[in-house]
């Protein structure tokens, strides 16, 4: 491991926005967000796979009445994600290492609002299905976590795995409400609920004519 990344991850374990499993505050976060990481009770959004987070700090910087929590495992991508969210100041997003499937050691049920899943992993081998972020486990969780309410936000330059979701996953269940979509983003009334934010992966492939598909959907109570 280079020198620089062992410096990152120093960085990280002693960054008041990042939050990791061997965190010395990860045993008692769950239920805690607010208190202790934000010292408010404002709403908590998650962004699932943020990479370098930057739909987390978009939409901090769009929302500064609410709170933005982006996960991922990789340390790199939340280094980066938290030293832009410390050099623009913003105290209402934060970052969390840790893997999805684990989201309820984090979060209690009911403590998230939003969530939002932007260009994930497609998993495109069908032995992976289970591993996609859309899949029936997953959507579990997050409705748990959501206590039932909230939306969930869908986002990627994969038309398989936004075919897959919308046609095959959603339509399997009852608890789905309010559903919208679109498979070219960019040229539909939805772009707006977006307030510009693209991240790197949206920029690439639309570069080269790849439409950027969106959906969102509510729980049905």
């Amino acid at each position: 491991m280079s020198r620089q990344k062992l410096k990152r991850f120093e960085d990280l374990r002693n960054r008041h926005n990042v939050i990791e499993y061997d965190d010395d505050r990860f045993p008692t976060i769950k239920s805690n967000w607010g208190k202790k990481i934000f010292g408010n009770s404002n709403p908590i959004n998650l962004e699932l796979a943020c990479g370098r987070g930057e739909y987390s700090i978009g939409l901090a910087k769009e929302f500064p009445d609410e709170n933005f929590v982006g996960v991922d495992i990789k340390g790199e991508r939340l280094w980066q994600g938290s030293t832009k969210a410390l050099d623009g100041g913003l105290e209402n997003v934060a970052f969390a290492r840790n893997f999805i499937l684990d989201l309820e050691q984090m979060f209690a049920q009911g403590e998230v609002n939003d969530i939002w899943i932007i260009h994930p992993d497609p998993r495109p081998r069908d032995r992976d299905e289970k591993r996609r972020l859309t899949f029936h486990r997953f959507l579990d969780i997050y409705k748990r976590i959501q206590g039932g309410t909230g939306r969930v936000y869908f986002k990627t330059d994969n038309t398989d795995l936004f075919n897959w979701t919308l046609n095959e996953v959603l339509p399997s269940r009852d608890d789905i409400n309010d559903l919208h979509f679109t498979d070219d983003l960019h040229n539909s009334v939805y772009l707006k609920e977006h307030y510009g934010i693209t991240t790197r992966y949206e920029r690439k492939f639309s570069k080269v004519g790849e439409t950027i598909k969106y959906l969102r959907f509510e729980w049905k109570a």
